[in-house]
């Protein structure tokens, strides 16, 4: 039975193993048990499912996600954790524990172990590392249903906009081309001890069959996205110019810009998934002609 969750048990059981925050790990714990609910009905969780939990920190989520999954891996970086999760997680026998950084982990060998079933990622993810956990995720290439976490709002907000604003950039993009993001839930920053500084939302990323669009060349793609954000008050042509590992001249750049009826003015942030799709497809045609 899931007994965490409210700030009364968490501050009791941090004490009981003098446990220290880390700052470098961005370690905030979840102290709001209607919010858990709500990340578990965004979810969607089922005992035909096994789930990837990144950072289960005192296992207040794994409780609830032990009990509705079929089986669970909880990846835990933080050593003087798992002392702790090995008591909180003791009454279910359908977990696996590791001490890992998720960025190390082998998620090819992983999904093998697991006999080669669909995962469900949910996680209440550090602000530092979000961006590289998620699109690790995304381009192991594992195959994964949903990703469900919880996230800085601001970070929630980048991945679901579109062009033309501000937040638009390379993490917009690659998250519409591999899911359908969907915000779920709002947290205030009153459900965390410590408390920290900004609010949280819990998006859910549904994955696509099939990607919204035809590339040639996904990772020259992600290179040309990459390019085109490094430095946003650049137009497009000095950004990818600039980049020196696209393996394109100033020249190509113009001249494939031409060809789509686009200005050699134009800035990155203007561009849909769409049109860099059609993009990089062009480029990566002519590079180191």
């Amino acid at each position: 039975m899931a007994n965490l969750g409210n700030i009364s048990s968490t501050a009791e059981l941090l004490q009981k193993y003098q446990f220290r925050m880390q700052k470098k790990y961005g370690q905030n714990f979840l102290i709001d048990t209607n919010i858990l609910r709500k990340i578990m009905e965004a979810a969607q969780i089922t005992k035909e499912d096994c789930v990837l939990e990144i950072g289960p920190g005192i296992g207040t989520l794994t409780q609830y996600l032990a009990e509705t999954a079929g089986s669970v891996i909880a990846v835990e970086i933080d050593k003087d954790l798992i002392p702790i999760l090995e008591e909180t997680l003791a009454p279910y026998d359908n977990i696996t524990l590791l001490n890992e950084d998720i960025l190390k982990v082998d998620l090819q060998k992983l999904w093998e172990e697991q006999g080669g079933r669909q995962f469900k990622v949910v996680a209440n993810l550090p602000y530092y590392i979000t961006t590289p956990i998620i699109m690790e995720l995304f381009e192991s290439h594992v195959p994964l249903e949903s990703i469900t976490v919880m996230v800085q709002s601001e970070v929630a907000e980048r991945m679901q906009v579109g062009p033309g604003t501000k937040a638009y950039g390379a993490l917009s993009l690659a998250v519409q081309y591999f899911a359908k993001p969907e915000v779920m839930v709002r947290v205030p920053a009153s459900c965390f001890i410590p408390r920290p500084k900004v609010d949280s939302m819990v998006i859910r990323l549904t994955r696509h069959i099939n990607p919204p669009v035809e590339v040639e060349d996904e990772a020259y793609l992600f290179a040309v996205i990459r390019a085109s954000f490094n430095q946003r008050r650049k137009t497009l042509v000095n950004g990818l110019v600039n980049a020196g590992s696209l393996g394109v001249t100033r020249q190509q750049v113009e001249d494939v810009l031409e060809q789509m009826g686009v200005s050699k003015t134009i800035r990155g942030e203007t561009f849909t998934l769409e049109r860099f799709a059609e993009l990089s497809n062009r480029l990566g045609r002519v590079k180191g002609q």
